[in-house]
């Protein structure tokens, strides 16, 4: 970690002058939306190369089992940039357009750095407040472009037109540059949010930075830009992934080019699971269910991090971390405080490095499916509980883009052991009753803190 005394003595000199140890680390998040696990070589191994995706696996980190507390678009997002549980902000599934979105009071990891010195950007799907007050340039960030909620949500919508009247905008800078997003727009979404974050780390390579890049893809409905159309001769979807392997390519050779990119932390993950209502529009996941549910294969993300000579190159982790952990984590790195308001992730750097003895600070991770609360999983990753409760399950999948049909179904008291089952296929609640009391502790625990009004 950065020593605050080398930092506070050199910065007055401006940080073209600091030596490397010295400057604070850029950091860049790349944040997928419904992506798969196995979507990306080497989680998975779809018919198409991703070799820039490989490229991150190779020079840093894969966490296997790294997750998200919810499994749905805002939720998601905002526990990743507040550092909160859904059940703190209140921010239950994918928020409309016009919603206000997470309360002020919660500080964003924009607003974390931007007042430790950092340049900030975001180059994408915010949907995290579509309100003056909750849009990027007044929630953290310096610089913006994108859309400000999921890119379904429009007059094109298959199924449910009627809930949209309000046009899909793109916004730069607090502004709004294109009024009604058109089909023909939505293809260059990855290829402008790419651009965008090339320029601006082509301009900030003197400034420690902080760089968001939260992909519109590959959400349905699925766009590629016409040089990618049919590229990975895989459908739709593997020309979606082969381009956002192609922005990962033109990300990291920005950061080589501005020769920042030993000084820089690169994250790339997903908001949660595949949606695999829409069968051959989605992406695909090894675990149970999918997004929207509690099971595995909503909330485990596929994870790659690279830090050179921080992480090592070519590792493979199975060690257990949260989206919430990333602005603590992140502050630590940076030496900036952490925000007044309570948070309830927590450093978890050792962790990420592989220290010796490093155990995860965490007795527990909670999640939930909008405000239902489904259950919790211990900090090293190994139990996971399932309380109680309802979730959809998919009886018949769609095709080149309409939906298939969910049913509602439930699961009871659920213990699974993820070392020897990650499919939770296996109930041993009966097997194994001191875990299983320990995590219903936890449960009720969590319970009483963020769901008071749940039976």
């Amino acid at each position: 970690m950065l020593d605050r005394r080398i930092f506070l003595k050199t910065a007055a000199l401006g940080a073209p002058y600091l030596s490397a140890a010295a400057r604070k680390p850029n950091v860049v998040i790349i944040f997928l939306d419904d992506s798969g696990w196995a979507d990306f070589h080497p989680f998975g191994k779809p018919p198409y190369p991703t070799p820039n995706v490989e490229r991150l696996a190779r020079q840093g980190c894969a966490f296997h089992n790294f997750y998200v507390p919810q499994a749905v678009c805002s939720a998601s997002r905002s526990a990743l940039l507040t550092g909160c549980y859904p059940g703190r902000t209140k921010m239950f599934g994918a928020h409309g357009p016009r919603a206000r979105g997470v309360d002020p009071g919660f500080a964003t990891i924009g607003q974390v750095l931007q007042k430790a010195g950092y340049k900030t950007a975001v180059f994408g799907k915010w949907h995290i407040g579509d309100q003056p007050e909750t849009r990027p340039p007044a929630r953290g960030f310096d610089e913006s472009c994108g859309l400000m909620y999921s890119n379904d949500m429009w007059e094109h919508h298959p199924e449910r037109p009627e809930n949209y009247p309000q046009p899909l905008q793109f916004w730069e800078n607090g502004k709004i540059k294109i009024e009604r997003v058109n089909k023909d727009d939505q293809q260059f979404l990855t290829r402008w949010y790419t651009e965008h974050a090339v320029d601006f780390i082509g301009r900030q390579k003197d400034n420690p930075f902080l760089l968001y890049v939260p992909h519109s893809m590959p959400h349905v409905p699925l766009f590629r830009s016409p040089e990618f159309a049919g590229k990975s001769k895989h459908g739709v979807h593997g020309d979606v992934i082969t381009e956002i392997d192609w922005s990962v390519g033109q990300i990291l050779g920005a950061l080589d080019k501005a020769g920042v990119s030993d000084n820089t932390l690169v994250i790339m993950t997903s908001d949660n699971g595949p949606w695999i209502s829409y069968g051959n529009h989605a992406g695909k996941t090894p675990y149970r269910e999918s997004k929207g549910t509690g099971f595995d294969g909503g909330t485990r993300s596929a994870c790659l991090m690279r830090f050179p000579g921080k992480i090592k190159a070519g590792t493979v982790s199975k060690k257990a971390f949260c989206t919430i952990d990333f602005l603590p984590t992140v502050a630590g790195l940076a030496v900036a405080p952490l925000p007044s308001n309570p948070i309830d992730g927590k450093d978890v750097w050792p962790l990420i490095t592989g220290a010796n003895g490093a155990a995860n600070p965490h007795r527990y991770y909670a999640f939930s499916t909008g405000n239902v609360f489904d259950g919790v999983l211990s900090g090293d990753g190994r139990w996971k509980l399932h309380v109680p409760h309802q979730y959809r399950q998919l009886v018949k999948a769609g095709n080149d883009g309409a939906a298939g049909e969910y049913r509602q179904t439930e699961i009871g008291l659920s213990l699974f052991d993820l070392d020897n089952d990650p499919f939770e296929s296996t109930n041993v609640l009966e097997k194994q009753p001191e875990v299983a009391a320990r995590l219903q502790a936890y449960a009720a625990e969590h319970r009483k803190e963020f769901y008071p009004a749940a039976p």
